[in-house]
Formats: structure tokens, sequence, C-alpha cells
């Protein structure tokens, strides 16, 4: 017969584990309210309150918590909890210089790699971000933007460079989502973005470089700008 402490024990992994499969998704959850700007700059993160609002353990708020104080995308305070880090425009200027190193690797991947079963799934996020952008559809716009973003980092199968950027992502999130409702930017951006995908369609790695470096490098002029 098993004794008593050795179904507790089982009891308390069972827990454990459970903690440590939530925390994943609980921290992605939360960086995708900060990116949505769910929560603002400088915002208190109470434990309590979130672990109410998501459903989740204290352990598993704060285990998320810590990996995105990791990440840049919180900052904790002394005997003050974590609040939203904001992020300088010096700061985003420099995220998208890093950013350009690894985008255009990944778009120069994207063009190398692209299967026959990619191409439809690029042609119809062309053909979204040219309609939203005519249509002034800004929100529609951004959206189709980040699944491009997306879709060219699967293609490229650079799973290294994709953990980077999507960390870097995260963290110029709120400064991305304001440039995209800049008066006249969707028109600007559009056919840059365009460029890019006609590039990987071609599987012509060095124009799919050249066009990303053009696009972001127009995004740090524009936020320069801006400051």
């Amino acid at each position: 017969m098993p004794r008593p402490g050795l179904h507790t024990g089982g009891a308390v992994s069972t827990t454990i584990e459970a903690e440590q499969t939530a925390g994943p998704d609980l921290t992605q959850q939360l960086r995708e309210a900060i990116q949505n700007a769910e929560f603002a700059p400088h915002q208190r993160l109470i434990e309590a309150d979130l672990s109410e609002r998501y459903g989740a353990s204290r352990a598993s708020v704060r285990t998320a918590l810590l990996n995105l104080t990791g990440e840049g995308l919180v900052e904790r305070l002394p005997n003050r909890g974590a609040r939203v880090r904001a992020i300088t425009v010096d700061e985003a200027v420099e995220i998208v210089e890093v950013r350009m190193e690894l985008e255009s690797l990944v778009a120069r991947k994207a063009a190398e790699n692209l299967a026959a079963a990619d191409r439809s799934a690029l042609r119809e996020l062309r053909a979204h971000i040219e309609s939203a952008a005519e249509a002034g559809d800004l929100v529609a716009y951004s959206r189709a933007n980040q699944e491009l973003d997306r879709r060219i980092r699967d293609i490229s199968g650079h799973a290294t460079a994709t953990q980077l950027l999507e960390r870097l992502r995260a963290q110029s999130a709120r400064h991305q989502f304001r440039l995209s409702f800049v008066p006249g930017r969707a028109a600007t951006s559009a056919p840059e973005h365009v460029a890019i995908i006609d590039a990987i369609l071609a599987h012509d790695a060095d124009a799919a470089e050249k066009a990303t470096r053009a696009h972001l490098a127009g995004i740090v002029d524009l936020l320069r700008s801006m400051d």
C-alpha cells in the first residue's frame, strides 16, 4: 500500500507541473496586453488583480512578471511591485536598428526557403495590405503587417533570429502602433511591404534584404522626427 506521504508528494508535483505549463501562456497573454496598450506605461501590475483577471494563481502571475521583466517590458520597483516599463524614443530607435540586422537576415532566409505552399498566403497578405492601405483602414493595415512579419519569420526557419525578434518587437510595439496612425504613413509603407513580399516570392534574397533595410530605415527616420 502506498504511503500517504507519497500521495501528497504526487499532488504537489502535479501542481508544480501545472504552474510551469501555465506560465508561458500567461506570459504571452500579458505580453500581448502590454503590446496592445491594455496597460499603459508606468501602470502598476498588481498580482492579485492579474490573478483575478486571467484566472491564474499568484505564483503563475509572479512567474510571468519575472519573465517580462527579463524581456524589458516590465520593471520591478523596490517595495512597490511591478509596473509597465516605458520605452523612450531613443530606445525604440536602437531596437529598430538591431531589428534591421535581424529582419534583413530573416527576409533573406525566407526568400531562399520559400516553399510552394507559402506562396498563396503571401499573395493574400499582399492583397490585404494594399486594400487596407487604400481604404484607410489603419487597424486592418496594422494587423496585416503584423501577420506578414510573423509569416516571414516562419518561412525563414531561423529559430534564433525569430526568438530575438519577438522580444525586440514586443518592446517597441507601442511605438510601432503609434507610427501606424501617422497621417500618410500607410501610403508610404504599403509599397515597402509589397516590395519585400515580391522579392521573397521571386526567391531574390538580395532584393528581400535590401527592401527590408529600406523599410526599417524609414521607421528609424520617422521615430527620430517624432521625438
